[in-house]
Parts: structure tokens; C-alpha cells; sequence
């Protein structure tokens, strides 16, 4: 009796009709409204292949203070990625070039270096452990999510790499720009770092903060 019961059970529940059409894909609508749970879908009967195709072929600008660029490919830039909770940037990092230490509140990153060789680490967040390798050609290395991590040119050529996220929209915050690139008083970020009066000016003034 109970095996008949479920049974009908199954049955019932595989001819119930569904409350909601599974959706394939929520391609990016950039003319609409982006809300808190990213961009609005754009009418199927509007989407095409390029929305599924991006190019990350093109070498990024390295001409800047840190020696380095990121060339992202996420929801903004990718309408295909919207809402499938992954996304891909491209790394170029000149010699002597950095990505300063910095976070994605958003998702973790999966690093894979394809040219040159790059110094990489992150910090855990339970003992301030630091976690460091020198990273080749082939080498992938990954970076939790929210964790302070870095990536240093560790050669005499440009090192480009590519890097994958858990999330279409994986955020990012510099440490460096959040501390020296806005209007926060000095005094306060003095008080905060630990630093002296005249290093906080002179990094506001290298990274266009003031106060």
C-alpha cells in the first residue's frame, strides 16, 4: 500500500504543471533599469549570438601607476554572462607592474597565467595568513571570495593571465584607492593606518585624494 502511495505520488507531481518556465539564459538588458539583483532580461526574440561572444585578445593599457590593467568581461560589459553566476576578466601586467592588494565582495577568482610569470597571494581573514606563490605559465591559483589578494609582475616581460569569478558581478574595491583616492579626512585615515601625516599626503596626492 505505502509503495502504491508513492507511486501515485510521483505521478502526480510529475503532471502537476510548473509555476514558473525555467529560462535558459537572462541576457543583459542595459536600456532597462539594473535592480539589486542585476540586469533585467532582454526579450528573447532580441538576443543574438554576439551577446553570448566577447574578446579578450586585445593587450590591455599598461601605461599607468601601477604598470597594469584589467580588461573586464562581467555582466556590464558581457550581456550573455548576466545571471549565470560567472564572468572572466584579462590580466596584462607590465614588468614592474602590480595589481594592488584589493577584494571582490562578490564572488571568488579562479587566476590562470598564460604568459610570463606573476607573484600572487592572499590574505585569510581568521589569522592574517598570508598564502604566496610565484605563479608560471599554466599555473592557476585561486582567491576566496572577500579575501585581500594581489598579483606582482615577477619577471622581465609582460605577464598576462586570465581570471574567472563565481559571480557575473564580482565587484571590486582597491585597497590603496579606498584609503588614499577619496575625501576622507587625512587626520582620519592617519588615525586608522597608522601612518604619519605627511606619508597620507603624499599617497592622496599620488592617487588624487583629498582632504
Amino acid at each position: 500500500m505505502f509503495h502504491f502511495f508513492l507511486l501515485a505520488l510521483f505521478f502526480i507531481s510529475s503532471s502537476s504543471p510548473s509555476h514558473g518556465a525555467v529560462q535558459d539564459f537572462c541576457v543583459a538588458d542595459y536600456k532597462a533599469p539594473e535592480g539589486p539583483a542585476g540586469y533585467s532580461c532582454k526579450t528573447p526574440s532580441k538576443v543574438t549570438v554576439d551577446d553570448f561572444v566577447f574578446n579578450l585578445g586585445t593587450p590591455g593599457n599598461t601605461s599607468n601607476i601601477i604598470k597594469a590593467a584589467v580588461t573586464p568581461a562581467f555582466a556590464a560589459q558581457f550581456p550573455g554572462v548576466n545571471g549565470l553566476g560567472i564572468s572572466i576578466a584579462r590580466l596584462d601586467i607590465a614588468p614592474g607592474g602590480v595589481i594592488p592588494l584589493h577584494t571582490h565582495p562578490g564572488g571568488s577568482e579562479v587566476l590562470v597565467v598564460i604568459q610570463g610569470s606573476i607573484l600572487a597571494g592572499f590574505i585569510s581573514s581568521s589569522a592574517n595568513v598570508v598564502y604566496l606563490k610565484t605563479l608560471n605559465k599554466g599555473d592557476i591559483m585561486v582567491f576566496p571570495k572577500g579575501l585581500l589578494h594581489f598579483q606582482v609582475n615577477a619577471g622581465g616581460v609582460t605577464a598576462i593571465a586570465y581570471v574567472s569569478f563565481s559571480s557575473p558581478s564580482p565587484g571590486l574595491q582597491i585597497l590603496d584607492f579606498a584609503l588614499f583616492a577619496n575625501d576622507l579626512p587625512s587626520a582620519l585615515v592617519e588615525k586608522t593606518t597608522f601612518l604619519d601625516d605627511a606619508q597620507v599626503k603624499k599617497l592622496k596626492a599620488v592617487l588624487g585624494g583629498t582632504g
